[in-house]
Order: C-alpha cells, then structure tokens, then sequence
C-alpha cells in the first residue's frame, strides 16, 4: 500500500503520518467491512450500490461547500485556488461520474431530489459543515483529509482485486486513477503545512477532526450496506 505522506521538518512527524498510524485500525475496519468487500468481488447487490452512489451524491453538495469554506479560510491565494478547485471537482467531475449510474439505474433528477439524506449521510455532511463554519483553517482540513485519503486507499485496494467485468468499474478505476491520486497527495501537503504552524491544542483539534471523519466514513458505507433510513 503506497501512502503519500511528507515530513515537517522542525517539528517531528508529519501530521498525516500521525494521523495515519493513529486510525490504522480504523482504516483496516473500513477496507474489509461487507461493503468493500463486496465492490471488490462485484458481488455488491444493485440495491445497496443504489443506496450508496445516491447519498455519495447529496453528501456531495456539503463537501463541496465544505471546501469552498476552506478556501475562503486559506491563508494564501494558492490555497484558495486549490480548495476551490477542489470544490469544483467534488460538484462537476465526481458528480459526473454518480450521473452515468444514475442513467444506468433510471434515476432522474425528481426522482433523487425527493429522496432525503440518509442518517449517516446527513450526520457526517452536518459534521463537515458545522467544522468548517466553526472551526479554524487547520481543523477544517483535518476533518476534509479522510474523505481524500481513505477512498484513495480502498480505490487501490479494490482495484487490485476486482475484475475486468465488475459491474462497478466505473466507481473503481475513478478513485483507483492517477488523478484521484494527484488531488489526494495535494491535500496531504495542504495538510501537513497547516499543521506545521498549528499549536499543540489546534494540532490536537485536527486529530479529534480527523478520527471523527473517518468514523463517519466507516458509517456512511455501513449505511449503504444495512439500507439506513429514519425510524421516524
């Protein structure tokens, strides 16, 4: 498994090398859980996949406005640039990809705008955006690098193991490319060099960010999985 990470030079460990072995376990919980596991056979029914691209496309919108508020929060016009960039491909590009299997699915746009967020869905795009508004540059970051990161993973994860004929191809190649991979190592970097001038409380304040984003991602996936809707 090819991790990228960097070293801040003057104080210790990168944050992203911290923040990694920190949630390993975590991480080896996701890669292995039934869903995953099931994209990678192409096994995965039709129904979960469904449940699973529909909310990835709300939860969408939130990460998208997430980033913009990084970038509005940026320290400099590079950063800006980027996290709007970013922003902009988390709507545009990643929204053409939920667009094919939509069509392929025959979901049209009254059909997905009347079904709501699930509770997963809706916990982990309210905790994004709640980070964003409220919290500081850095934090903000810590709790937006999961997202990045952790598909980065399981996309060459799963890509190693499904076949040729998977019917979620398609999913699979997006975030196993090299251009996932590019965006991903670009916000690793963003990362680490806000942390390099973070205090130790706001350095803290990364981490708790981050372990509640990957817990958030665990159960977003889960959801898919058990069909999560509200009880009331």
């Amino acid at each position: 498994m090819t991790r990228a990470v960097s070293t801040d030079a003057g104080s210790g460990e990168a944050f992203s090398a911290e923040a990694w072995a920190r949630n390993a376990e975590a991480y080896e919980t996701i890669r292995t859980m039934p869903f995953n596991a099931e994209l990678a056979a192409g096994t995965l029914t039709r129904a979960r996949f469904i449940h699973y691209i529909v909310q990835d496309a709300h939860y969408l919108v939130g990460f998208g406005r997430a980033l913009a508020l990084a970038a509005a929060k940026a320290p400099d016009p590079d950063r800006m640039v980027q996290f709007a960039r970013a922003a902009e491909t988390a709507i545009v590009v990643e929204r053409s990809l939920h667009g094919g299997f939509f069509r392929d699915y025959g979901i049209d746009a009254t059909t997905f705008a009347e079904i709501p967020l699930s509770p997963p869905c809706d916990h982990y795009v309210s905790y994004l955006l709640a980070t964003a508004y409220a919290e500081p540059y850095e934090v903000v970051l810590g709790a937006l690098l999961p997202c990045f990161w952790i598909y980065a993973e399981i996309g060459r994860d799963i890509v190693a193991r499904a076949g040729a004929d998977n019917p979620y191809r398609a999913w699979i190649d997006t975030y196993a490319g090299e251009d996932f991979a590019e965006a991903v190592a670009a916000m690793i970097a963003a990362t680490d060099a806000a942390a390099r001038g973070a205090s130790p409380d706001v350095r803290a304040r990364m981490h708790r960010a981050y372990r509640q984003a990957t817990r958030l991602e665990y159960l977003f996936w889960d959801g898919a999985y058990r069909d999560a809707a509200w009880p009331v």
